[in-house]
């Protein structure tokens, strides 16, 4: 069955527009544990722009579902992760300019230096996940060096399915869901999970929760921003029933 995380960072970015308490992080993954979420996703950036040390570890003490802690490939968040233990790790790429996470982790390019990141994750009983575009080199790089989990960068599809007027059916929409689809297949033919996340919203997550084998997807901004007019267990709610009736009515595994 397909699973849903839900990512909490923005709800710590508009309780730090006033550096306040409210509203609390920790409560909206209450919230989004009780409308059906699987687990929670927050990003521990290195500028702590909203989600901050201290949520991290609140959310390990007080959830009770599985923590997904995303990650730049450093020293301190290696540290810091291997402290709070969440149940997996994901690497991603960072930078103190962008707005959101922009794309997919160079493991290619960047070999040398994570191998060292995965091993110690990895020695601390960490499962980890890397943030990867739908590339096959990518993919065949993070195997190599023992990554479990491969999520798929689902935002060139998401840009894509919005420029086309919300058509799944649209030729450039079906060539992206056919990329991500060969990416899950070489994911999973090389023994690792399949996961799929970044700018998936209610509009066009299904053909993303439809494809074979895909186990999880990470949701955020979409969530939080309906959560504001309907609350955070409907908002959930609405999300999971999107994805299981597409997982189901598409026969994925």
């Amino acid at each position: 069955m397909i699973e849903l995380g839900v990512n909490i960072d923005h709800v710590a970015t508009l309780r730090q527009a006033r550096r306040g308490i409210d509203p609390d992080p920790i409560w909206a993954a209450v919230e989004a544990h009780l409308g059906g979420a699987d687990g929670i996703t927050v990003h521990l950036r290195e500028d702590r722009r909203h989600i901050q040390d201290e949520d991290v570890r609140r959310l390990r003490t007080h959830t009770q579902i599985k923590l997904n802690l995303e990650m730049a490939a450093t020293k301190e968040m290696v540290a810091i992760a291997s402290e709070i233990k969440p149940e997996m790790a994901m690497l991603v790429p960072e930078g103190r300019q962008e707005i959101t996470t922009e794309g997919g982790l160079d493991i290619v390019g960047q070999r040398k230096s994570l191998a060292g990141t995965i091993r110690r994750l990895r020695d601390a009983g960490i499962t980890v996940s890397a943030f990867v575009d739908a590339e096959l080199a990518q993919i065949k790089a993070a195997a190599d060096l023992g990554v479990q989990v491969c999520e798929i960068h689902t935002g060139p599809y998401a840009a894509v399915f919005h420029s086309q007027g919300r058509d799944a059916q649209a030729p450039a929409v079906v060539a992206e869901i056919k990329k991500i689809h060969r990416a899950g297949e070489k994911i999973q033919s090389l023994g690792m999970r399949f996961n799929a996340g970044h700018a998936l919203n209610y509009f066009n997550v299904q053909p993303i929760a439809a494809l074979p084998g895909v186990r999880e997807l990470h949701i955020g901004h979409a969530i939080v921003s309906r959560s504001v007019l309907v609350g955070m267990r409907e908002a959930v709610r609405e999300m999971k029933r999107l994805m299981r009736e597409a997982h189901q009515t598409n026969g994925a595994a």
